[in-house]
């Protein structure tokens, strides 16, 4: 993203809230707030591009290390769970130009994925968003080789990528959008989800197919198909989710990725679209993310795909879940994560699901205390299986983002064995800064 099976929905109910003269708001199932440490892993300018759109990964091999990717191309690692930070710019010859996606295999390799800038002129250059790069570092995110590219195809261009690792194979499984022409109003140029996989750590990678059945236009807003985030069960079904056209599509490969779904399937109504109106961010996106529980729980299996919609009104933007426990042929109607009864904003959602536990973790901005642009930063843990959700506040302190800032397009989580490390960004002072909170199996 630049810096530019049909289910019936349910009835969810919302209730008009008062405010009392502090600002805060009188009513039901606020989130609590928690004694959670925040640790800021890194600052800047705000009228600079970042650091934001965090992306972070638990190393499950050693859980004290801790490795963070933040736009445009930094990088962040730690070495005592997240206590104290080292941070440094990561480098390639296909440029390094944001959308970070960190991820590790069961080994402990860590892989870090970004669009590419070759020329280093961006929009000015033929070949901007040529292909998208993964860097492998096998020292726990101290280094990083020079990266190797995905998906070529010019002029077209790729965009707004992800990856999740076979949790028995090592292998890499990546998903993205490839735009005809970026940015583009005319009618031609189109969108689509494309596909790419890697049996070698890295070295190589197949030829990128595209798996979606309709292509959405080019715009880069709710008629463009975008959002794809791969995961894949213990069996190595492969399953993805992206949003066009205010739905939420599902497709899924049963044979590594050969071939997916004939006819991509509808799962869940996305009323106004992924692009949403929030006050005080410029530009805000609900996209779905998927996951699978790969532990021994007894809900190990299920599939979970969260998203944030405003089918409870434009000023009301709420976060949702579906879950499949039959690989994805039916699904569950959606569920309301953030529990407050408020007319107010809970946006920028992402899950994780702890492959040891099972437990679902999923992080939010949450304006559900305050009748202004007053922003908390929310934990949302499910233990079982996302038929319920508890609601933490896990920052220490409400900011007011503006519009004018690029505040990045997502939040991001890991967790592992009871260690769950949320990342987000927050504004303040012409300053942005990125964030997480220490959450360890003693809390």
């Amino acid at each position: 993203m630049k810096y530019s099976i049909i289910i019936l929905s349910f009835l969810l109910i919302s209730c008009n809230s008062t405010q009392n003269v502090t600002g805060v708001q009188v009513a039901k199932n606020l989130p609590k707030q928690t004694n959670l440490k925040n640790i800021k892993i890194t600052e800047g300018d705000a009228f600079t591009t970042g650091p934001c759109e965090p992306s972070i990964v638990v190393n499950p091999v050693n859980t004290k290390n801790i490795v963070a990717g933040t736009v445009l191309d930094g990088y962040h690692f730690s070495f005592d769970g997240g206590k104290t930070w080292t941070s440094k710019k990561l480098t390639s010859k296909s440029g390094v130009y944001g959308d970070p996606c960190l991820l590790s295999d069961s080994k402990g390799t860590l892989y870090y994925l970004h669009l590419s800038n070759p020329e280093g002129r961006a929009y000015a250059s033929s070949s901007f968003l040529d292909q998208i790069v993964i860097h492998k570092s096998l020292d726990g995110g101290v280094s990083w080789n020079d990266g190797e590219g995905i998906g070529k195809n010019s002029p077209k261009q790729q965009d707004k990528e992800w990856a999740v690792c076979n949790p028995n194979t090592g292998e890499i499984y990546v998903t993205w959008t490839e735009f005809d022409k970026y940015g583009s109003i005319n009618k031609n140029n189109k969108s689509r989800i494309r596909f790419a996989k890697s049996s070698d750590s890295s070295k190589t990678f197949s030829k990128a197919i595209t798996i979606s059945e309709i292509e959405g236009d080019a715009v880069d807003d709710d008629h463009t198909t975008e959002g794809a985030v791969p995961a894949v069960d213990l069996k190595g079904n492969i399953y993805v989710a992206w949003a066009v056209n205010n739905k939420i599509y599902f497709d899924k490969s049963t044979d590594n990725g050969v071939t997916w779904f004939a006819e991509d399937l509808v799962v869940a109504q996305q009323p106004g679209g992924w692009t949403q109106f929030v006050p005080g961010v410029g530009r805000c996106n609900g996209m779905p993310v998927t996951k699978v529980d790969t532990g021994n729980s007894k809900y190990s299996g299920t599939i979970y795909i969260n998203w944030t919609d405003q089918r409870n009104g434009k000023n009301n933007t709420d976060v949702f879940i579906i879950k499949s426990n039959d690989e994805g042929n039916t699904w569950s109607v959606p569920i309301k994560v953030n529990q407050d009864n408020t007319i107010s904003h809970q946006f920028f959602t992402w899950m994780d699901v702890d492959p040891v536990s099972g437990y679902i973790y999923i992080v939010y901005y949450d304006r559900s205390r305050y009748k202004n642009n007053r922003t908390e930063v929310v934990l949302a843990i499910s233990k079982d299986g996302g038929k319920s959700f508890s609601n933490e506040i896990i920052s220490k302190k409400p900011f007011i983002p503006v519009s004018d800032i690029f505040f990045g397009d997502y939040t991001n989580i890991s967790a592992y064995n009871g260690i769950v490390r949320p990342i987000w960004t927050r504004y303040e002072n012409g300053q942005l800064s990125v964030w997480t909170a220490l959450m360890d199996p003693s809390e």
